[in-house]
């Protein structure tokens, strides 16, 4: 197998991450599309991911809190509702965005190694199409199938209503629309990108030098054979991880397992919340990711803690840039002198100056408990 790139990153000023002992495990806060450069060429055994969809400001531009804030502004778009508003561009900047990905991805992916990418339905045509000019072949696209979201379409009654027109033809007009909406169906699904970069040599000769290019496809579930379809129907994860898109565990965990096998490397760009460090934790697999906005750096690597003591693995502990750690040597929290993120001592937070810039402090947590937990279930 070969080695990740040797102490990745931390030749990269200002990026800091975890690790832990073993080397199986490697998080960053970093731009993935900066980040990639500093992994060794064919090191990665898939990529599972779930990319930003380009829609209501989750774009390349990543952040949570311009995010929250968009969204607390009643889905209003340039004065306009979002159903209203519909914005060509936001598939020609998911695909360009992919582009760049890709053509990293392909240096850093081993030959026969499957790109599994999360997409929103109306922009999966882009995505495949910016993989698949990087080189990579389009395999297969898999459905996510849950219990639905919530509707956004909305009648054209109210808008009709402010129209400067007698009432009869306001009613006329109304009723000859017979309650259509705008076309917006309730979701129901995602789209998942099965790709590919291209085997070196035939199937069996990449699989002896590489390990990829086939798929797993019969599990057992309850005792019973069964083999995995192109439809994935896992319900949506119950309310608690502050994240706008979290995936469920076991369906990752399936993902993971169909597509690489124990000891291989399973890189995330957009780690968010963690899951994917997490399914490779409950099932052997070694972790890079790689995620831009602190805070999601915080929650992914609180959730991944706590899955691997779960599982009686060692714990992510800071890179050596000036992250903050505690005397159990749990993972902390990676803005300053807030607390340990896991079960345990929380107090007794230590940091010191490094590369990212955090000024040294040493003193009890200022977080409480509660806050500190918040979201590792769900």
């Amino acid at each position: 197998m070969k080695p990740i790139a040797e102490a990745p990153l931390k030749a990269q000023q200002g990026v800091s991450g975890w690790a832990t002992p073993e080397g199986d495990l490697h998080l960053y806060h970093a731009d993935c599309l900066e980040g990639l450069n500093c992994l060794a060429p064919n090191s990665v055994h898939l990529c599972l991911t779930d990319p930003p969809y380009f829609l209501d400001g989750m774009g390349d531009e990543w952040s949570a809190d311009r995010l929250k804030d968009g969204k607390e502004k009643a889905g209003v778009v340039g004065g306009m509702r979002v159903g209203m508003k519909f914005d060509r561009m936001q598939g020609i900047r998911l695909q360009q965005f992919c582009l760049r990905l890709a053509e990293k991805l392909m240096l850093v992916l081993v030959p026969g190694a499957f790109l599994i990418a999360f997409a929103q339905p109306r922009l999966f045509p882009r995505m495949s199409v910016a993989f698949e000019d990087a080189g990579f072949e389009i395999r297969d696209q898999a459905i996510w199938e849950h219990e639905g979201g919530q509707g956004k379409a909305f009648t054209m009654n109210h808008f009709v209503r402010r129209m400067s027109i007698p009432q009869e033809e306001q009613d006329a007009l109304i009723a000859s629309m017979e309650g259509r909406k705008t076309p917006q169906l309730r979701p129901m699904f995602e789209s998942i990108l099965v790709a590919r970069k291209p085997l070196e040599g035939t199937h069996i000769q990449n699989w002896k030098k590489w390990g990829t290019g086939l798929v797993r496809i019969d599990f057992e579930i309850d005792s019973e054979d069964f083999q995995q379809p192109s439809i994935f129907r896992f319900n949506k994860p119950k309310a608690g991880v502050d994240h706008p898109s979290v995936k469920p565990t076991d369906l990752m965990e399936r993902l993971v397992e169909m597509f690489s096998t124990e000891g291989q490397t399973v890189l995330d760009p957009f780690t968010g919340s963690g899951t994917t460090g997490i399914a490779c934790a409950r099932t052997g697999r070694r972790f890079v990711g790689f995620e831009i906005d602190r805070g999601y750096l915080d929650l992914a690597t609180r959730r991944i803690t706590e899955a691997r003591q779960t599982l009686g693995k060692n714990c992510p502990a800071p890179s050596r840039d000036g992250l903050w750690t505690c005397p159990e040597g749990l993972a902390t929290l990676s803005q300053g002198p807030t607390g340990c993120a896991g079960p345990g001592n929380f107090t007794g937070c230590t940091g010191r100056q490094g590369l990212a810039g955090y000024a040294e402090r040493t003193g009890p947590s200022t977080v409480p408990l509660a806050e500190n937990l918040d979201g590792l279930h769900g």
